[in-house]
């Protein structure tokens, strides 16, 4: 009986949180030549040539890109190598570690739950987490004993201080502030993804009893906010934060190779996260973190912050959905309302950035950063990951640009130059 309840349950959940079809039905990404979505082949040409560059100086291991416009991929290539020391060839259906980009994904999960009236942006997250009830400013800090102080908060953390990274959360290991470094380790709170043996749960009930950089609302901090809105989501929910994206967003869009925790069949497909060592690539060694966690450890941890993997394709079917309104082969994720309230300035004079604002999931380019050249027209929306993975996508131009690498401790300039070379590439 108790089995049949809960199989009856999992039916009822699913009927529930199915995607609703819509009118508009555009259809899932393709390849077609470039001359058919107004881009010139010839110009798309030069991204090989400084993609390959790129490689022979050693600046990056490898390489995988994609380009698309009007919902037609006109550019899907990989370069070099996944993993230099066994020889492994990189693949265009290859999988990384996408990192910060599981940010969108998660801000896109909570605003379809808002959508639902689960809740209003402005709620106290305290509402939902209790935990965060009881929220302070750092005042002083010991290094002596990690002892600390603090002054209660003049506003409380709210679901859009979350979304936007106003809260005063900070970020642990790799926070700017080396006292918040020292509070979050001490607690045991768990920063960007693990293989350890804890869930999202146990760790947000731990960050939210630690002090805040400043005041809810008063500035933009990168944070861990939303691993807090992937607890969240499984509250409001009442799903397992890693089934409501697969049943909501990855299968009804067909994102087959995204995943918290890659499937066996998937493990051959991860590309390796490489640093260069002597003028060679290596494989990077445990730090604070495993880079095997997609494949390996207890897999419990479902990081809504950075702990996605995925391929180029899957992510530019992602960003598809948002060019599209919310819409892709006739399943509706958002509506277009929806995505105008997640492109718009939300907070303003908290983020030093002439160039953009930060929406509910990206940041996006305004006028100063349209004329400043090279990042896409105004309303363009991007960010990136921890390993060297970057993604824009413009309105305007209904083009996407997907570029995916691995590495730490290195830098390259591959990045910003492929995005100038995407916009010298439109032909119409």
């Amino acid at each position: 009986m108790k089995q049949l309840s809960i199989l009856f349950f999992s039916l009822f959940t699913l009927v529930t949180f199915a995607q609703t079809k819509s009118a508009t039905m555009s259809p899932p990404l393709s390849e077609a030549t470039a001359v058919s979505v107004g881009m010139s082949q010839e110009r798309l040409d030069k991204i090989d040539q400084m993609l390959t560059e790129t490689i022979n100086a050693g600046d990056i291991p490898g390489v995988v890109a994609l380009i698309a416009r009007n919902g037609k991929i006109v550019y899907h290539k990989a370069f070099g190598m996944a993993d230099n020391e066994s020889g492994r060839t990189l693949k265009r259906d290859d999988i990384f570690r996408i990192a910060s980009q599981s940010k969108a994904i998660t801000a896109t999960a909570a605003m379809m739950l808002w959508e639902e009236g689960k809740f209003r942006l402005d709620d106290p997250i305290s509402n939902y987490i209790p935990e965060f009830k009881d929220a302070g400013v750092l005042d002083t800090y010991s290094d002596a004993d990690g002892t600390y102080t603090t002054t209660p908060v003049s506003t409380p953390i709210t679901i859009r201080h979350l979304l936007t990274h106003t809260s005063g959360i900070g970020y642990g290991i790799i926070d700017g502030d080396e006292r918040f470094n020292k509070i979050y380790a001490k607690a045991g709170v768990t920063d960007l993804f693990t293989t350890k043996n804890i869930s999202i749960a146990e760790s947000v009930k731990k960050l939210a009893k630690l002090p805040l950089h400043h005041n809810p609302g008063e500035k933009f901090t990168y944070s861990e906010g939303l691993d807090v809105m992937g607890y969240f989501i499984e509250i409001v929910s009442g799903m397992p934060f890693d089934e409501f994206l697969r049943t909501r967003i990855f299968d009804p869009l067909g994102m087959n190779d995204t995943w918290f925790y890659l499937p066996k069949e998937k493990h051959s497909r991860l590309v390796s996260v490489q640093e260069p060592v002597d003028g060679k690539w290596k494989k990077l060694p445990v730090t604070f973190y495993d880079t095997d966690y997609p494949i390996k450890g207890k897999k419990r941890f479902f990081s809504g912050g950075a702990g996605l993997s995925s391929t180029v394709k899957d992510y530019a079917t992602f960003l598809q959905m948002y060019l599209n309104n919310g819409e892709l082969n006739g399943v509706r994720i958002l509506s277009r309302k929806t995505i105008e309230a997640i492109m718009g300035l939300q907070f303003d004079n908290v983020w030093d950035n002439d160039g953009a604002h930060y929406g509910l999931a990206f940041r996006v380019i305004n006028q100063t950063g349209q004329n400043a050249g090279g990042q896409g027209s105004v309303g363009t929306f991007s960010w990136g990951g921890y390993f060297n993975t970057q993604y824009f996508a413009d309105p305007q131009e209904k083009i996407i640009g997907v570029i995916f690498k691995q590495t730490q401790k290195s830098s390259d300039e591959a990045s910003w130059k492929f995005s100038q070379l995407v916009w010298q590439s439109i032909d119409d």
